[in-house]
């Protein structure tokens, strides 16, 4: 699919609007454009995480993974950026396979972290740091398709994708850590010092 853009703005929004890729306008907040608006945000988090890593041997693996996950997260803006009446047949959507390579990235970084014991709290030095606020809005994305899916049924690898990508994104973090030597912090409930 190509796509030519030669002018960013169309004044369409300016009244709290906007258009479907197939042409429907529609209100800003629709639960439509608010799904694909906070996936959107997710890939641009992913993206700091993608700048942050770039040429750091350590991370080489997750950075091409997170390009690889971009990619993935663009096909599902795509797909719920139009009604499925309006789907082009040869569109790229998010497969069970996407799903599947994101549990067994999980499955084999896990095998190398320790179990873990308590809860931690988001952090463990920048990248998993920047991976939990991915995590977070993963999870943020993730409610906002269930809200479309009870309005308008999504696929079901739709939601699953996301909900993986959440789990992936926690795991990530922890081997991000590990990568770098950093210690991740445990929460201790009631801990005020």
């Amino acid at each position: 699919m190509s796509v030519t853009i030669n002018r960013v703005y169309t004044g369409v929004g300016d009244a709290g609007t906007t258009r479907l890729a197939g042409g429907q306008e529609v209100a800003k907040t629709d639960a439509r454009i608010e799904a694909y608006g906070t996936v959107d945000e997710l890939n641009a988090a992913l993206g700091v995480v993608a700048e942050h890593v770039r040429g750091d041997d350590r991370h080489a693996v997750l950075c091409r993974a997170v390009l690889r996950i971009q990619n993935e997260l663009f096909d599902l803006g795509g797909e719920l950026a139009v009604l499925p009446e309006d789907r082009h047949e040869k569109q790229q959507l998010v497969t069970a396979e996407d799903a599947s390579r994101l549990e067994a990235e999980m499955d084999a970084w896990n095998a190398e972290l320790e179990t873990l014991r308590s809860f931690i709290l988001p952090g463990g030095g920048k990248t998993s740091a920047f991976l939990h606020v991915a995590r977070t809005t993963c999870r943020r994305a993730e409610r906002r398709l269930v809200g479309l899916h009870a309005e308008a049924p999504q696929r079901d690898v739709a939601l699953k994708y996301l909900n993986r990508l959440s789990d992936w994104l926690f795991v990530a973090g922890r081997f991000a850590a590990k990568a770098e030597g950093e210690a991740e912090v445990l929460w201790r409930p009631g801990d005020r010092s």
